[in-house]
């Protein structure tokens, strides 16, 4: 072109065309980079979601552990109920070793409820009379024992128990005793059927299979 038509051009500034140009690429880069930031917020979310599951999850199932691995023993309970799982609820009662103190005993419960999976637990105490008092609280539900969440999201919470008198695997909430009947919450029996272990199964929002595991009974 000519000198002065190019010089022309320059002075009358960009057409409407390639300003139109021109936006329409840059939208194209900002939706671009809009996607890819909105999908690593995304993924960078549903990580920290799974992390907290799975941090979660090990939480719940070492102090399932470790309380079932301190359940007590017949010598410090006799004929009594030391553990009961029902529903989405498992009650049980550990023995406590301090220091330079006699061995005492104390009532722990965990129960899932609205998908939060919790756990309480009583003072340790050497007295029956209020160990009773805390395992019926517990067992109907009316104790004042503080809670800790342990685990969020959980759909589906079941429990099994091992009973060595029968051999086998009972669904929570079927067990019986020799004599055909429950025994009475925190009250002596004539006969209470002692599990050595306890199998559980916990389901996870979002998560396609669920986590299973299985607790040695009074082991420590």
């Amino acid at each position: 072109l000519p000198l002065h038509t190019a010089r022309h051009r320059l002075a009358a500034g960009f057409t409407l065309i390639e300003l139109l140009v021109a936006i329409a690429i840059l939208a194209i880069i900002a939706v671009m980079g809009w996607s890819g930031l909105d999908s690593i917020i995304r993924a960078r979310q549903t990580l920290n979601s799974e992390l907290e599951q799975s941090r979660g999850a090990q939480i719940s199932f070492a102090q399932l552990e470790n309380d079932c691995a301190h359940l007590v023993s017949d010598a410090l309970l006799p004929k009594r109920e030391n553990l009961r799982a029902f529903d989405t609820q498992l009650i049980l009662i550990r023995t406590v070793y301090e220091d330079n103190r006699a061995p005492q005993l104390q009532v722990v419960a965990y129960k899932m409820l609205d998908g939060v999976f919790t756990r309480r637990e009583s003072i340790a105490t050497r007295d029956l009379k209020l160990l009773d008092s805390f395992w019926q609280s517990a067992i109907n539900g009316n104790d004042n024992m503080p809670v800790v969440k342990l685990q969020t999201g959980v759909t589906v919470f079941q429990m099994r128990t091992w009973n060595n008198d029968e051999n086998t695997w009972r669904v929570a909430g079927t067990d019986i005793s020799h004599d055909g009947l429950n025994p009475a919450p925190g009250k002596p029996g004539k006969s209470v059927p002692r599990k050595t272990g306890l199998e559980v199964t916990m389901q996870l929002l979002g998560q396609q299979n669920p986590l299973l595991k299985i607790f040695l009974l009074g082991a420590a």
